[in-house]
């Protein structure tokens, strides 16, 4: 991959159960946020992520970089996109995506040389082909926001293609509040054109389920597979990172002569309805979707400084829509992997654990709980189409950027039953019910003890199944 030396997950120390062992952060520790241009190239995924390798807070922000055959086993190459002194990424090499460009990897990226959140879209490309290093370009491809427009925030440049041609989204927010997603015809990648704004705050179904933000970051656009797509975007306010909105519906053609185009959205909601995920990207595939967050921390930036690392990424998630047009959520196949020995109810928790609870209601507001040892506790209740993670054992000691209540409820359409999945990582939980919603929250000390699972309402039948999260031959 590259002279330095690379890191395999899970790393050989004994184990913590307070440091994810199977999600991909940087080998080194110190700080990780935002996904960035996930790829599959030469027979591997190639997944980065924004890291500051000097610190375990944000700041002097480069790119890291792990790969993985399949998945499941990941491998840490360290830092893959460093700013240059004198350009216009020399204030950090900020979040955006990855293509092949003319069979090289290529990563679009914001570059910020100033201050204010109003960067430029850079791009770099790999020094080789396993893509040990990106060398930047000189010169932005698109050197800031287009003219007349005052705004407030303008990066995180994402392509996609639509019907065989290729554009681009960039996140903004004009001063005074308005958010809005920026879209430029990509003709080829040093030859951008704006094309106008794909969708701002003022359209119903936007402002309903996208705000309030001062702006839209890392907005995501992706088909769902059945003509329709999806838009992912984080809601930012006044420096401070909220949550994660989708919404789906149509692109139309816009524009003088339909040289643009227009999302127009039909429904909408939370992408992640925990407090413990942002910024999502996504990697479009020929059969589904990829989609990885940034799981940050709900302990306080003191502790995690003591720990020497903040961050990590989500396990990939596949992505698409449900008829109604509610997101459709669930565990990438490949996480079945990790499935070691069987665990029992009862059974001591390990620090890494898929737990999967089958469940058919035999009476109205039937409710399941699944506990995770003495620190967690999850509920579902499918006729209210509620899922709630109850942690008030373990309550957090950070505040930003949510307050930290003791429970936090998700919430999707109701029904008879359903399949509940959790994936346990040391402190990281992401819980998916039946594939229409998912919780992602972070718990210290993280949760262990026997798992229970128990009817504690109501009547119907329940199956479960447990398994240790092991690599091969880790």
């Amino acid at each position: 991959m590259s002279d330095r030396a690379t890191r395999p997950y899970p790393p050989a120390v004994a184990v913590d159960r307070d440091v994810p062992r199977l999600h991909v952060r940087p080998g080194a520790g110190r700080w990780c946020n935002d996904p960035n241009g996930p790829l599959f190239h030469d027979g591997r995924y190639h997944l980065f992520f924004q890291h500051n390798p000097h610190a375990a807070v944000w700041g002097d922000i480069h790119w890291g970089h792990a790969s993985s055959p399949d998945l499941v086993r990941w491998t840490d190459h360290g830092v893959a996109l460093t700013p240059t002194p004198g350009t216009p990424d020399e204030l950090g090499a900020w979040s955006g995506c990855a293509v092949v460009d003319d069979g090289i990897p290529t990563a679009v990226y914001t570059g910020m040389d100033r201050r204010d959140g109003v960067g430029s879209v850079m791009l770099a490309r790999a020094t080789d082909s396993t893509i040990g290093s990106f060398k930047a370009e000189p010169d932005p491809v698109v050197p800031g926001p287009p003219p007349g427009l005052d705004l407030i925030a303008f990066r995180d440049p994402y392509l996609f293609t639509h019907e065989g041609r290729r554009w681009a989204v960039v996140g903004a927010g004009h001063r005074g509040g308005r958010p809005d997603v920026l879209l430029y015809r990509v003709d080829s990648m040093t030859r951008w054109t704006y094309a106008g704004s794909l969708l701002d705050a003022d359209d119903p179904v936007a402002g309903r389920h996208a705000a309030p933000a001062t702006a839209w970051e890392c907005p995501a656009l992706l088909p769902t597979g059945d003509g329709r797509w999806a838009l992912l975007l984080s809601l930012w306010i006044d420096d401070i990172t909220y949550a994660t909105a989708y919404l789906t519906g149509v692109l139309r053609p816009a524009g003088e002569g339909g040289g643009g185009l227009r999302f127009e959205p039909a429904a909408g909601g939370l992408f992640d309805h925990g407090r413990d995920c942002y910024a999502p990207t996504a990697l479009v595939e020929d059969d589904r979707t990829l989609v990885w967050g940034w799981s940050w921390e709900s302990r306080t930036e003191a502790e995690s400084v003591a720990a020497g690392w903040a961050g990590c990424l989500t396990y990939p998630r596949e992505v698409g829509a449900h008829a109604d047009g509610s997101l459709r959520v669930a565990p990438a196949r490949e996480l079945a992997g990790l499935r070691g020995r069987a665990v029992g109810v009862g059974e001591e928790l390990p620090a890494a654990y898929e737990v999967q609870v089958d469940m058919a209601v035999a009476q109205p507001d039937t409710e399941l709980a699944v506990r995770l040892g003495t620190g967690a506790e999850l509920r579902v209740n499918p006729t209210r189409g509620s899922l709630t993670l109850d942690r008030s054992a373990t309550p957090a000691s950070g505040t930003h950027p949510y307050p930290r209540a003791s429970s936090v409820v998700a919430v999707a359409s109701g029904g008879t039953g359903g399949r509940l999945r959790v994936f346990v990582d040391g402190p990281l939980i992401e819980a998916f019910w039946d594939d229409r919603v998912v919780l992602t929250e972070k718990v210290y000390p993280a949760p262990a003890g026997p798992l229970s699972v128990d009817l504690v309402q109501g009547a119907g039948d329940v199956s479960v199944s447990a398994w240790e999260a092991v690599v091969e031959g880790v």
